[in-house]
Parts: C-alpha cells; sequence; structure tokens
C-alpha cells in the first residue's frame, strides 16, 4: 500500500467511536458564534442585538479576500455581541444567538436543477463556496474559495480528498464517508470543474473498510475518479505527505500544493461543496467525534456552529469525574481545552476528554542523541537541534534550519525516550519567525 517516504509513526488508533453512526444534537439554548473561525481576516458581524435570524442568514461577512463569512445555524435572536473565550481561554469577538424553540429544518433552502448546475462555470462555483463559509475542515480551516482560486501561470491537474483520518481517536471523516459517500463524489466533481483539474482521488487509510467499500461503490461510474488505500501511518493526512503517497510527487520546501498541479481538500470540506452547490445549504454544522476511555456515550455528533463544549460533552454524556484533560481536536495535533464553556467553531473535529491518569506529561530528561526524532521527522528536520536552539533564542539559526517547514504534528514528542518538549520550542520558533518577518 501507498505511503509517505520520510518519517511517520504509529501511534494507538483508539478510534472507539468506528462505527458509530452520525447523531445530530439538539438545538442548544444558546449559540455562541466567535468571529474568527478560519485562517485569515475575521469577518464583521452584519447583525445587532436584537435582530431576528432565520436558519442560513448571513450574521458575519468577509472583510478580505482571505476570509469566509458566518452563517446563523438556527432561527433565533441575536442577544448579544460581545467578547468571549476561545477554547484556549483567548479573547474573541462573537455573535451570541438565542434559538426559538422549534427546531430549525433546511426547508427554506432551494436545491438547485441538475440542469442549472451543470450550467454553472468554475467561477460560479468558487463564488458560491465563498459565499457559503465553506472553510477547510481537515482542521486548518483555510478558506475553500481561496484555495479552488489557481493562481495565474498554474495549473491543477489532480484533486486529492483526505479520508486519511490519520488522527489517533477521530471518526468524524469515517462516519461521512459511510453515510454520505454520493455527496463527497458529488462535492469531489465540482471542486475538479472549478479548478479545471482531469483527475480525483480520494484517498483513505486501509483501517477504514467499510468507508473504502461505500466510497469506491460511489466512485465507481465516474472514469476520472479512483480511491487509493493507502497504509496506517502518521501523518498520512499533511498536504505533503498525501500528495507524496498518491501521486509520487514532492512539494519543494516552501511551496503550496499546486506546484505539483494538486489540489487537497478534505471529505467533509467536499461534502460542504456538495451542499453548498447543489442543496443551497452553507456551512453551518459539521459532524464532531467526541471520545474518551470513559464518556458514558462517546460518538460522531452533528454539531451546530457556536454550541458549547459543555452543551456537547452534556449530550455525551457528561463530563468523567477523573477527567485530567479535554482537547480540542485530537491527541496529536488538538489543543487543551481551558474553558468548556467556550463555544464549537467551523474547524472542531472532535473533542477528546482523557483520563487523569494519562494526561499528564512524563518528566523530561536530557536528550540522549539516539535521533528517534529525525527519523520520525515527515519533514526530514532535526527537531533535537531546533528545540535546543529554542531554548537558546537563537530564532534564524532555527529558520535556516528549517523551522518554519515543520508541520506541527507532533512525532517528534510522541517518539522522544527523553520526554523532550521539542515540538514546544519549535513552535516557539515559528512564532518569533513570524513576528520577525512581519
Amino acid at each position: 500500500m501507498k505511503t509517505f517516504r520520510k518519517g511517520g509513526i504509529h501511534p494507538p488508533e483508539d478510534k472507539i467511536t468506528a462505527g458509530c453512526p452520525i447523531v445530530e444534537m439538539p438545538v442548544p439554548s444558546e449559540l455562541r458564534i466567535m468571529l474568527s473561525q478560519c485562517i485569515g481576516v475575521p469577518p464583521k458581524p452584519v447583525v445587532k442585538v436584537g435582530d431576528s435570524v432565520t436558519r442560513g442568514q448571513v450574521v458575519a461577512e468577509s472583510s478580505a479576500f482571505v476570509s469566509a463569512p458566518i452563517h446563523s445555524p438556527v432561527n433565533g435572536k441575536v442577544s448579544k455581541i460581545e467578547p468571549t473565550r476561545t477554547p484556549q481561554g483567548i479573547w474573541q469577538d462573537s455573535i451570541v444567538i438565542i434559538p426559538h424553540g422549534e427546531k430549525p429544518t433546511d426547508a427554506s433552502f432551494t436545491p438547485r436543477h441538475q440542469d442549472e448546475i451543470d450550467s454553472l462555470s468554475p467561477e460560479d462555483i468558487i463564488r458560491i463556496v465563498g459565499e457559503a463559509g465553506i472553510v477547510g475542515l481537515g482542521g486548518a480551516a483555510f478558506p475553500t474559495r481561496v484555495k479552488l482560486t489557481i493562481p495565474k501561470g498554474k495549473k491543477a491537474d489532480t484533486v486529492i480528498i483526505n479520508g486519511a483520518e490519520c488522527e489517533p481517536c477521530l471518526t468524524c471523516d469515517d462516519a461521512l464517508m459511510r453515510s454520505d459517500a454520493d455527496g463527497i463524489v458529488t462535492g469531489t466533481l465540482l471542486i475538479m470543474r472549478a479548478t479545471g483539474a482531469e483527475k480525483g482521488i480520494i484517498a483513505i487509510e486501509a483501517n477504514k473498510p467499510e468507508a473504502i467499500k461505500a466510497m469506491k461503490k460511489a466512485v465507481s461510474r465516474f472514469g476520472n475518479l479512483q480511491v487509493e488505500t493507502l497504509k496506517k501511518k502518521y501523518p498520512q493526512g499533511g498536504e505533503k505527505q498525501l500528495i507524496y503517497a498518491v501521486t509520487g510527487k514532492t512539494v519543494p520546501a516552501g511551496s503550496l500544493p499546486i506546484e505539483t498541479g494538486c489540489i487537497v481538500d478534505n471529505v467533509a470540506t467536499a461534502f460542504a461543496v456538495f451542499n453548498a452547490v447543489c442543496n443551497g445549504i452553507p456551512l453551518m454544522e459539521r459532524i464532531v467525534t467526541v471520545t474518551g476511555p470513559d464518556l458514558s456515550s462517546p460518538g460522531n455528533y452533528l454539531v451546530r456552529n457556536g454550541t458549547r463544549i459543555s452543551d456537547i460533552l452534556d449530550f455525551a454524556g457528561g463530563m468523567p469525574e477523573n477527567t485530567g484533560k479535554v482537547v480540542a481536536g485530537g491527541p496529536m495535533m488538538g489543543k487543551a481545552v481551558s474553558c468548556i464553556e467556550a463555544s464549537s467553531s467551523k474547524g472542531l473535529s472532535g473533542i477528546v476528554v482523557i483520563p487523569d491518569s494519562k494526561s499528564m506529561r512524563r518528566q523530561a530528561s536530557p536528550c540522549i542523541r539516539c535521533a528517534r526524532c529525525v527519523a520520525a521527522c515527515p519533514m526530514g528536520l532535526e527537531p533535537y537541534l531546533l528545540m535546543r536552539q529554542g531554548e537558546m533564542s537563537l530564532w534564524e539559526d532555527m529558520k535556516r534550519h528549517g523551522a518554519t517547514n515543520c508541520l506541527e504534528c507532533g512525532s517528534c514528542t510522541y517518539i522522544c525516550p527523553a520526554s523532550r518538549p521539542l515540538l514546544d520550542y519549535i513552535k516557539l520558533g515559528k512564532q518569533e519567525i513570524r513576528k520577525a518577518n512581519s
């Protein structure tokens, strides 16, 4: 089976929600919708306190090219526009909506007829994607409209849809592929039309047999689409690693995937494109894996944007008494939650509840020069050296040794027998390098 060439690790999968169906969460009593939900400039509110809003209505408009609008996921009333804390405890502006009592439906959205869809130009598709507020749902939350806008002088020949879901614990993409394969395929074909790519590849790790079966059945009618089964290996879902695994092409250091003629999007992003273009439904909700060894009801839940993390945990049976840490995202690339009253966003793929016995880092000890971090790094970096340079605030040295190419996958920290906080210092160095270049 195909995989990437450099580095990689094999952490325990811990996918206890594999096989769980998608379950829609009830409408919460309050939605607190953060404005900054994607890479780029936060959108600006276009509603005010006291306004009534309907499901799918734009409540914040894009304010720059790299930005994405935000839509209300419910019918309700704007009660506040005020700062709120993100899951990491940072203050950020938000729109607070109190939903009406009834369950919102999608009856007010007008699906497009097939002949209308067929007549859409690439520019039309990109415009609809932008107006729908779609961002990358694999974690980066980069505005999809921007990704589909191919720079002048470049050409896309292959669209790769990322169904690898190599991050331990998470199964939201697996659940979506099992339940909505046809929608993902339609979204993939629309992305191909928008970018001019002639070939589409849906890449899935081998540990998702039902998803592979469903996707192969869905693509069987299309000669320009194929499903590629990948070896189980982390971080298989990284753009550069995925491109190499399925095409053998290498993205040059400091370059974007388009340099290889490839566009990479997540399966959930492809489905969101299908929903926007074919059904007229903007991105207002997403599937979130809620998991942990001691949760009473772990699962894959359809969560409305702006739902409190505490409400999501309550729906999953409540936070266990022995909880030591809650992580937003997966255990490798996710971030610890400092405020469970914070709300979900477009980029939230999972909530992992870690028991106290497994939540503390081991005490770090001196580097033993084993080079396991070098062997594990999928970007071919020297994490031990970068950490040492970070400890000494040698930011220019870190830049020269490729710190900005780090994926922040955490493979180095995971594999280190001395429990060195390698990634922490590399992240710090990247921040300082960005500051110096701004």
